[in-house]
């Protein structure tokens, strides 16, 4: 028996060799396995090694058996070496397992956060708590240069340090040698003869760079801006006429140093075709005149991919409103070469006509699933509507709550009249914060902080706080938003607030107004663009007295006390179809809100009118005009309330002007308000020089104009203040931030000029 032993042990199977080679000579005669014993574990339980044996206990062993047992042990990324030993009618498995990866560190790293690098690594499987592999390290350096590649330091070095630690684990160290970015020195364009070379390469967000280049990174190659400039290139010149215009070739060049990237577009831009003819061809449901009017392609203008693309979209949306989602629109062109003409044929299927099964959404990991769903306006188990589809996306898209959103259609197998809708979105940060500040010799230095969150625990419910530390204004206030107060979309807005305010003097005095509050609003869709606002508060006001209060501080108090209440009931409406909040560029916004006293101690009307509008003039120019009126008048013979007043000058306004400060004074030579206010805003926004194309960052030119005036004075159109001025927007990982230098251009005695303001979060 010993001898049988000594020679089953002799012949023991190692290794991956006799996983990948089957030797006669070292064969064991098959034997019905009695048990099974694991050695050389550590941190791998002995039930994932059981699990992967081909064999249980009673099995009959054999050497295929071995080698797949040896196979599927190595398979799981373990273990360095797997050894079979038999010893009698027991089989052995000794394994040693491969180290655990403790750390993950890296060294000499500026261009990325750690973090990123760390995520980059993780997708490849190479993290904290995972089995060690040269070849994983190996995987890992490599893409440690892609990532390092992507930024254009094409010269990075990375060099992988393992330290062995106690109890078989490993810290991994990469040392990264980044040197200096491989910047673009030069961008030709070969072939083209219709527009110039400079006009070509304006087109591109990539360039060779310029003195705001540490910002824009535009001299930076990049595969993926690069092949978004090349489209941008056939987009001009297929919108301009010509038909058959191709890039031949792309050649990036990088110098023997890593050091200067030169980029070359071959092009050929063909003849210059006009468009003779449209005609349709298919079905059309009978409806050949509605589908007429949307076609967008202009016979006798040059023609125009864009026109092309918008009009087969039209057709295939419009099918869509009658239930037929996999409607299919060609437009085919016949091309006359010899006179340059290009006639375009209309041919539609509508295909079958679909309802929907079901809605599925995806990348909402934050926001819960019902915030995305009650926008929909498309429902399960109705027939497919494109325009509520379009209307639902635009609505999602509303919320400010996401980055990106697709939605596509996916048949049902076995059920050709049936689609799902697949809805996927990319969550981004909900929470801002806002700063804004201005500087004048009477309140020095100014500040304004607010803090809030559109979708507070991803309920799509706003919570947001204001805090203004300014020297003659003081607020705290509290606001919560449930836009689904109820199913239907009945919004409910909740305030609380204090205000204390003081006058805006060279010598102010030290009075102040005390007011706290609160209120209760709720808004009704309309439509699904007007929204109806309705409300009540509860104000309690209190005029602290103190040297230099106004004489119409004084009034007030002697009619009303010094301490007095006010119960304001509201009402408003609203319409917003602006493509962003924050940072528009397109779109327009309407206000139009009313506030009534009827009784308590103040008794007023009291209203206000905003329109703005957002026009983009091309790529890189918009022009934004902003109007504001607004209007008050006191009831029962009463003055309309000094408290209630509306103010003008500065920031959200007439800049250059201190804020608070133009219309009526009293005697003292505080501004006081007025009960009417006019103000009229134009701005215009360019690249910023150095920038490119970047949309982040622009240069705007502004003109102000406005004033306020009071209960019993005439509106002189004479009397409005005017200013000009230069500014910068941001788009700051903070808000959206402007600096502007106003110049005052009509202005009179007694004006006080605040010439440098700054805002983070608001426009105009």
């Amino acid at each position: 028996m010993k001898n049988r032993i000594k020679r089953l042990r002799a012949r023991t199977v190692t290794g991956m060799v006799a996983a990948a080679f089957a030797v006669h000579a070292w064969a064991v005669d098959p034997f019905t396995v009695r048990d099974i014993r694991v050695e050389g574990l550590q941190r791998v339980e002995p039930g994932t090694v059981f699990a992967s044996l081909p064999f249980r206990v009673g099995d009959q062993y054999t050497d295929d058996k071995g080698s797949s047992a040896i196979r599927a042990l190595f398979g799981l990324g373990l273990f360095k070496d797997v050894r079979l030993e038999v010893s009698g009618d027991v089989l052995v498995v000794i394994v040693e397992e491969r180290p655990t990866v403790a750390g993950v560190d890296f060294a000499g790293a500026r261009e990325f956060d750690q973090e990123a690098l760390k995520k980059a690594l993780r997708e490849i499987g190479l993290t904290e708590g995972r089995p060690y592999d040269q070849a994983l390290a190996d995987r890992a350096e490599q893409e440690l240069r892609r990532q390092y590649i992507n930024r254009s330091l094409y010269g990075a070095e990375v060099v992988t340090t393992v330290t062995p630690i106690e109890r078989n684990r490993v810290n991994l160290t990469f040392t990264i040698t980044e040197g200096d970015p491989a910047r673009i020195k030069d961008i030709r364009i070969v072939g083209n003869k219709a527009f110039s070379e400079g006009t070509l390469k304006g087109l591109f967000d990539l360039d060779t760079g310029g003195w705001l280049s540490w910002y824009t990174k535009s001299d930076r190659y990049s595969r993926a801006k690069l092949n978004a400039d090349l489209e941008s290139l056939r987009s001009y010149y297929l919108n301009r006429g010509f038909l058959e215009f191709r890039i031949d070739s792309t050649q990036v060049a990088i110098s023997p140093d890593k050091q200067d990237i030169t980029i070359t577009v071959n092009v050929t831009e063909g003849e210059r075709f006009v468009v003779s003819g449209v005609k349709l061809e298919g079905n059309f449901l009978g409806r050949e005149e509605e589908f007429k009017s949307l076609v967008r392609i202009r016979a006798g203008e040059p023609y125009n991919a864009e026109q092309v693309a918008e009009t087969t979209r039209n057709f295939s949306d419009y099918f869509g409103n009658f239930g037929y989602a996999f409607a299919t629109v060609e437009a085919r062109p016949e091309i006359d070469r010899e006179k340059n003409l290009v006639a375009f044929t209309l041919l539609a299927e509508p295909s079958r006509r679909a309802y929907v099964r079901r809605i599925n959404v995806s990348g909402n990991n934050r926001t819960r699933d019902e915030v995305v769903r009650r926008e929909f306006r498309q429902f399960e188990s109705s027939w497919y509507d494109a325009d509520k589809i379009k209307l639902s996306r635009d609505r999602i898209d509303r919320l400010g709550f996401f980055k990106e959103i697709n939605i596509e259609t996916a048949d049902v197998p076995g059920a050709p009249d049936q689609v799902d809708l697949n809805i996927s979105v990319v969550e981004k940060p909900t929470g801002s914060l806002q700063l804004s500040a201005g500087f004048s010799s009477a309140e020095k230095l100014g500040l304004g902080f607010s803090i809030k969150q559109e979708n507070a625990f991803g309920s799509g419910q706003y919570l947001g706080v204001e805090l203004n530390t300014s020297k003659y204004n003081r607020t705290i206030a509290f606001t919560s938003v449930d836009p689904y107060f109820t199913p239907d979309g009945v919004s409910r807005t909740v305030d609380v607030y204090h205000r204390n305010s003081r006058p805006y003097e060279e010598q102010g005095g030290n009075y102040s107004l005390a007011t706290t509050g609160a209120s209760l609003r709720f808004g009704v869709p309309f439509s699904e663009f007007d929204t109806v606002y309705f409300g009540a508060g509860a104000e309690r006001t209190e005029i602290r007295p103190g040297t230099n209060i106004p004489a119409a501080y004084l009034a007030y108090a002697a009619r009303a006390g010094y301490t007095s209440y006010n119960v304001p009931l509201t009402i408003g409406w609203s319409r917003d179809d602006r493509d962003s909040a924050i940072a528009p560029n397109r779109g327009r916004l309407q206000r139009l809100s009313g506030e009534a006293s009827l009784f308590a101690d103040g008794r007023y009307l009291r209203g206000s009118y905003q329109y703005q509008h957002y026009i983009p003039l091309n790529k890189q120019f918009t022009v934004a005009f902003n109007g504001e009126l607004g209007w008050g008048k006191g009831l029962g013979g009463r003055p309309f309330p000094v408290l209630k007043n509306f103010y003008s000058g500065g920031l959200g306004s007439v800049r250059g002007f201190e804020q608070g400060t133009l219309g009526p004074r009293d005697v003292t030579g505080a501004s006081i308000g007025g009960s009417r206010k006019i103000t009229l805003n134009g701005e215009l926004f360019t690249p910023f020089p150095g920038a490119g194309n970047d949309r982040t960052l622009r240069l705007f030119g502004f003109f102000d104009v406005g004033n306020v005036y009071g209960e019993n004075e005439k509106l002189d159109f004479g009397q409005l203040r005017a200013s000009t001025g230069v500014g910068i927007s941001w788009i700051s990982p903070i808000g959206p931030l402007r600096l502007a230098i106003a110049q005052p251009v009509r202005k009179f005695a007694g004006d006080r000029i605040q010439r440098f303001q700054f805002q983070i979060g608001t426009a105009f």
